[in-house]
């Protein structure tokens, strides 16, 4: 379906392994192009089948997208740590073709508990989306590793 590429190879221990585990995003064709504890940048092209009865690409995808660039920012630290919650600002329509970017930058990180802040846009800029995730690392959890 696109454009996965793999995994950045200075990407922090664990990440190579979790995005192989992660079939929604290598089945959408969304791409981990950079990675590094509190921020993560993906790249998506939205198809035919991500696109609502409007034509536009379906909000569902864009929150998905959005959470994918947010959970690899989280997790570049090691231990796994998951989504508490989120909400998304749709601002402008993405369309069929579209390329979209998302960038997760963390705003914060204190004990267990961290807020992360994604930004999607096409590729000439435009912000589409905006996006906030509050994370909470589960105790005593390491990311899995192959072996």
């Amino acid at each position: 379906m696109g454009l996965y590429t793999g995994v950045p190879d200075d990407a922090p221990a664990g990440i190579a392994e979790l995005y192989e585990r992660d079939r929604t995003c290598r089945t959408l064709g969304i791409a981990l192009e950079e990675v590094a504890p509190g921020r993560a940048l993906m790249r998506m092209r939205v198809g035919e089948d991500m696109v609502n009865g409007h034509g536009m690409a379906h909000g569902g995808f864009l929150f998905l997208f959005a959470d994918a660039a947010f959970a690899y920012a989280c997790n570049g630290y090691g231990p796994v740590t998951v989504a508490q919650s989120a909400q998304v600002t749709f601002l402008l329509p993405a369309a069929v073709d579209d390329e979209l970017l998302a960038e997760a930058v963390e705003r914060t990180r204190s004990g267990r508990n961290g807020i992360y802040d994604v930004t999607v846009r096409r590729a000439d800029g435009t912000v589409v989306a905006e996006f906030r995730g509050q994370s909470v690392m589960l105790a005593g959890r390491a990311q899995p590793q192959r072996g």
